[in-house]
């Protein structure tokens, strides 16, 4: 695993070390030109300096004993020429220098390497000075080494100080790793919160986010299961007594009733058992809601079409309004979704209204196209105003429900509307109920 404390200390150590390194060159360069000002003004003063007559010419500072230059560096070559150009004064032996002088400074490479050079004439005589570009440079290195030499000095301590600097700035990291190591899957109470960095608050605050969204789903899925358990123990005590009653039947005629009743109840059982797993299914996070282009008018116009039959049976009028050639109606969801939610409340209404009424389904796209609106209204005797907020909840049913239902269907349809990002509103139909469930962004 990698260390964050350990990758900082060494980021920052290279940072410090290339700083330093930039800072030597730069103190280097800073160097050389004092150094090059400072030996040109003592070439000039140690030639002013010369007496007139070269007889007996004075040693000049910083004079080394002759020798090869190669190992004498920072000796200073005094070349003294008279009119005619004879050599007057050489003060080392094996220099090899131009044989002319050019007045003033200049630069010049020989086999010792490169040298600078002052020439200037006193009287009749030329005095030629020079000196090797090394030790200018060995002088100026030696200057930036001492003033960067603290800095490569106080490098274990400023580690030791982003060592310890670091570790203290993550300290709040490892008190959260230690409280939520300590717990277990049924403690989801949000983390202790402290005063913690900016850097790290926003970790917390996730974290504590991601805790109450498990705790939410967890009781979600505990209020599921209970729901669940109580909607099924009654039918199926029911189909418990109706198999005893087809036992104790004691002639074709009521052994053939119990077994009708015996099935339709198998039949509850079964419609109940859907809804339930539908509900499941449509729970928020328990699936990944496809997002893919459906033409919400061709699919009214399906379920319509499957659903014409159970409408003829009960002799309701069921139809789709401006079914036929229309403009398709694209929304973005998930067709198999849709499709359950238009069912569901179809069904809702067939159980509800009266033999004789009549449902309406309408598919209407706004003028900019922007959202679609899918609109179920009947001629019934539609919800109490009173009662509206609680028919989407789970297992809820009217006083004067028909039997046989579920109190799911509308609660299937509230968990579609929300995973769509829709909106859905329960209106007066005057008489009977109107369902509008509009989509946006389509």
């Amino acid at each position: 695993m990698r260390s964050i404390q350990r990758t900082l200390l060494w980021w920052l150590a290279a940072g410090l070390l290339a700083g330093i390194a930039i800072a030597t060159a730069l103190i280097y360069g800073q160097a050389r030109q004092e150094a090059n000002a400072l030996f040109d003004y003592q070439m000039k003063q140690m030639a002013a300096a010369l007496p007139s007559q070269f007889a007996n010419p004075v040693a000049p500072p910083f004079l080394g004993a002759p020798g090869d230059l190669a190992h004498a560096d920072e000796d200073v070559v005094i070349h003294i020429w008279d009119g005619s150009g004879r050599s007057l004064y050489l003060s080392h032996s094996h220099a090899t220098l131009p044989p002319r002088a050019e007045l003033g400074f200049s630069n010049v490479t020989t086999e010792q390497g490169e040298w600078r050079l002052y020439s200037v004439q006193l009287g009749p005589a030329v005095v030629q000075i020079a000196q090797p570009m090394s030790a200018r440079r060995t002088l100026a290195a030696r200057m930036a080494l001492r003033t960067v030499a603290p800095l490569f000095l106080l490098l274990p301590l400023l580690g030791w100080l982003v060592w310890m600097a670091v570790g203290r700035g993550l300290r709040p990291l490892r008190e959260i790793a230690t409280e939520v190591r300590s717990r277990d899957a049924t403690t989801l109470e949000p983390l202790t919160v402290r005063q913690m960095p900016d850097e790290i608050a926003p970790l917390s605050a996730a974290l504590n986010q991601l805790l109450e969204r498990l705790s939410h789903a967890i009781d979600t899925q505990r209020a599921f299961v209970a729901d669940a358990a109580h909607a099924l123990r009654t039918p199926l005590a029911a189909l418990q007594l109706q198999a005893q009653l087809v036992e104790r039947a004691d002639s074709a005629t009521a052994r053939a009733e119990a077994v009708a009743k015996l099935r339709q109840g198998l039949e509850r059982l079964t419609h109940l058992v859907t809804q339930l797993l539908t509900l499941a299914r449509q729970e928020p996070g328990a699936a990944t809601t496809p997002r893919e282009p459906v033409d919400l008018r061709e699919l009214a116009a399906d379920v319509v079409g499957e659903m014409a039959q159970a409408a003829l049976d009960r002799n309701i009028d069921l139809g789709l309004d401006g079914g036929e050639n229309a403009s398709p109606a694209i929304v973005r969801g998930d067709a198999d979704a849709l499709r359950i939610l238009l069912t569901n409340l179809l069904d809702n209404a067939l159980a509800y209204i009266p033999s004789g009424s009549r449902i309406d389904v309408q598919v209407v796209r706004s003028a900019d196209g922007r959202s679609v609106e899918l609109v179920v209204s009947d001629n019934g005797p539609g919800i109490p105003a009173e009662e509206r907020g609680r028919v989407f909840d789970r297992f809820y049913r009217l006083a004067d429900a028909p039997t046989g239902g579920s109190g799911l269907g509308l609660a299937i349809v509230a968990e579609i509307v929300q995973s769509h990002g829709a909106r859905l509103a329960l209106e007066d139909a005057g008489p009977g109920l109107r369902v509008r469930v509009l989509f946006e962004g389509g």
